[in-house]
């Protein structure tokens, strides 16, 4: 082993620990927030959490977007909407079976299917168009994927105009945590999910380019994982804490985020090419989300065997990827 690759290894380690350490704290900060403010926790995992969660996808796309590395900011996105759709729902049902709310399954989690139709759609020409210049998302693409965020942001703070105090939150009612220390949590939380992602993501990298990956390959893979552990280990947590409507808000957030904003924002500063996706890629993009809306619709839960099922199709991807390296 060279020293290198030591290092590179190294660094994962670090920044997985840091990513589980700081989900920990902020699933309790954003906990107490909810529950001082009187705020769905759904509407929390939507936000706060998503957002925070998804700084290292945001991070990694845009710098990749800004070197001219279109295919790992891309693969980052589509890579890390898979790996959240069935790997981190998946993941949490296997620990805990997921509740969720009529409201969600009616209305949070087709939004994820529309995000997944929608950035498909965008990226069309890119598969239909042979002449130069055709394969990108545009300056104007962005701005249609900003609207939709611009709308989902709406939809999301009309949330807590209706009822407030949610069954989640009765159930998880306590002593109140002081103002102080819920900013402390989400501060440090946040701090420990974007470092730790960042450092996950560098050792990561240095690892796959050592063998030979392509850039492709790397952001459906090991960056996508790397930068959806933050969801992962958030997910988990709050699953394990009895928090069904932060995990799964955090995952529809994530996704939401990552589609509407991130690739929004990277797009509006500079066009992506859209290379080294394909449609097989985007096919099952679609597939996760149907299907994490037709086991939620079911009994208005995800249960253990169906997590399995999620986990598996994540692993089958990931098999298939590899073998065609």
């Amino acid at each position: 082993m060279t020293s290198k690759m030591f290092v590179d290894i190294l660094l994962a380690i670090v920044g997985a620990a840091l990513v589980i350490i700081g989900a920990d704290k902020l699933t309790d900060g954003s906990v107490a927030l909810a529950r001082r403010f009187h705020i769905p926790e759904l509407v929390i995992g939507l936000t706060i959490v998503a957002f925070g969660t998804s700084l290292p996808e945001f991070i990694v796309s845009l710098m990749a977007s800004i070197h001219h590395s279109s295919a790992l900011s891309i693969g980052n996105i589509v890579g890390s909407n898979l790996f959240n759709t069935l790997m981190i729902v998946g993941c949490s049902a296997m620990v805990c079976p997921i509740v969720v709310s009529k409201s969600t399954v009616s209305k949070d989690i087709p939004l994820t299917v529309l995000a997944s139709i929608v950035f498909p759609a965008l990226a069309m020409d890119a598969f239909f168009s042979q002449s130069s210049g055709g394969d990108v998302l545009s300056r104007g693409d962005g701005i249609v994927l900003l609207g939709f965020f611009a709308i989902f942001m709406a939809y999301t703070f009309s949330l807590t105009k209706g009822d407030k105090v949610t069954p989640t939150n009765e159930a998880v009612a306590g002593p109140s945590m002081p103002v102080w220390q819920i900013a402390l949590y989400l501060v440090l939380g946040l701090a420990g999910l974007v470092i730790g992602g960042k450092l996950f993501v560098n050792g990561a990298s240095g690892i796959a380019r050592s063998l030979g990956v392509s850039e492709a390959v790397i952001g459906l893979t090991l960056v996508a994982g790397g930068t959806s552990l933050p969801e992962l280990a958030t997910s988990v947590i709050a699953a394990r804490k009895g928090q069904s409507a932060m995990a799964i808000g955090n995952v529809v957030g994530s996704n939401l985020f990552n589609v509407f904003w991130i690739l929004g924002c990277c797009s509006c500063i500079t066009p992506l090419p859209v290379v080294g996706i394909a449609w097989t890629d985007f096919a099952l993009l679609l597939f996760s989300s149907l299907l994490f809306w037709i086991f939620a619709r079911t009994s208005l839960r995800v249960v253990r065997w169906e997590g399995f099922l999620l986990v598996a199709c994540y692993v089958a991807y990931i098999s298939y990827l590899i073998s065609q390296v």
